[in-house]
């Protein structure tokens, strides 16, 4: 994996895509009584993916470097969405102590949230002087939602707006979670929208063919609050009916819908 630091209390993992073509982005953000992991990539076995080690030494480093090790801080394991590139490595922590792992499935990770019976609710989860906003943003998938640091300004917002092929199962209701995103940006200060991969290529429109293993020409993975307005001009722009629609930052990419031209 590669490790890089933010900031003292933020890091941004990327799974190797040697070992998996979808090379997930993973996060993990510390607060004073918990860190939590937003999810846990696409591959299962600890021999060509440990991520639970690698969580396990990213803790120890920044506990001693608080104030050394502390038995009661706790790993708070969440996921952006249920699908399986994402969720992977959830059984590495399986028997890990003071850990709770919240499955990604909807009912249970909505529950958990707070608003699995008011989808348009947000939730927050608080790791001890850092309290971070859960909205719901269904579309490329039911349980899809999007994370918001005030910290670092940054919305997580897993697979539904990132620089690659925007998969989407459920086209109004993707289209909703826009809205949703822009009205919220709205009334916080976001510095940057960060998603789980990097599909497309520095080039404009152009996005690296599925199951490339080596990217060395990609944009970076942060965008900005300008990208959503994008994006909402390209659903706009491909209408009601679900299209395929190749964008200079990103593709709209519907399951089963036709493509249309640029």
């Amino acid at each position: 994996m590669q490790v890089y630091w933010y900031d003292d209390d933020t890091v941004v993992l990327r799974q190797n895509k040697a070992v998996h073509y979808e090379a997930p982005f993973m996060f993990l953000l510390f607060g004073e009584e918990r860190v939590v992991l937003l999810d846990t990539g696409a591959t299962a076995d600890q021999q060509y993916f440990p991520l639970r080690a690698v969580v396990d030494e990213l803790i120890e480093f920044w506990l001693h470097r608080q104030s050394g090790a502390d038995p009661s801080y706790e790993l708070l394991i969440l996921h952006t969405h249920a699908h399986g590139d994402h969720v992977a490595g959830d059984a590495q922590f399986s028997g890990r102590p003071r850990t709770t792992l919240v499955p990604a499935h909807q009912m249970a990770a909505w529950q958990y949230f707070g608003f699995a019976n008011a989808p348009d609710q947000s939730g927050e989860i608080d790791l001890g002087g850092r309290i971070l906003t859960v909205l719901p943003t269904p579309g490329h998938d039911s349980s899809a939602v999007t994370f918001y640091d005030p910290r670092t300004g940054i919305l997580f917002t897993g697979d539904s707006v990132y620089r690659g092929r925007l998969y989407i199962d459920d086209w109004p209701v993707f289209s909703q979670s826009i809205d949703r995103l822009i009205r919220f940006c709205h009334s916080h200060p976001v510095t940057y929208i960060v998603g789980c991969h990097i599909e497309m290529t520095s080039t404009p429109g152009v996005d690296y063919p599925v199951r490339t293993t080596y990217q060395p020409d990609e944009p970076p993975l942060e965008m900005t609050t300008k990208h959503l307005h994008m994006l909402r001009s390209a659903l706009d722009a491909a209408g009601p009916d679900p299209v395929r629609l190749i964008c200079d930052d990103f593709i709209l990419w519907p399951t089963g819908a036709p493509c249309a031209p640029r």
